[in-house]
């Protein structure tokens, strides 16, 4: 009985450190999440405003708007909270950026 109390307490501390390790891993990522996501508001905001998409490639909007798409789609399938957030935040303005630019040529 003693070998499966260690044994218990052993597995207990490792389930405690791991969850420890998570809340730090998951407290990186919403602040990576947060400033790469913060960085693009500006940007986006003032292009919104202004409908002026003359300085912004297509192509490149484009792909970055499918990339975003797929980050979501991982973060979420991966159930990982910052990587969804972020990128539900940042696939909505890439994509009314991307509409804006087919729009307002």
């Amino acid at each position: 009985m003693g070998k499966f109390r260690k044994l218990r307490l052993m597995v207990i501390k490792h389930l405690n450190k791991k969850r420890d390790s998570m809340d730090i891993v998951n407290i990186i990522g919403l602040s990576a999440a947060f400033g790469t996501t913060v960085s693009f508001l500006p940007q986006a905001i003032k292009t919104i405003q202004t409908k002026d998409t003359s300085g912004i490639s297509f192509y490149m909007y484009a792909l970055f708007t499918a990339g975003t798409l797929l980050w979501l789609i991982y973060g979420f399938l991966s159930h990982s909270l910052p990587v969804t957030i972020a990128n539900a935040i940042t696939f909505v303005f890439a994509s009314i950026i991307l509409v804006y630019k087919l729009r307002y040529k």
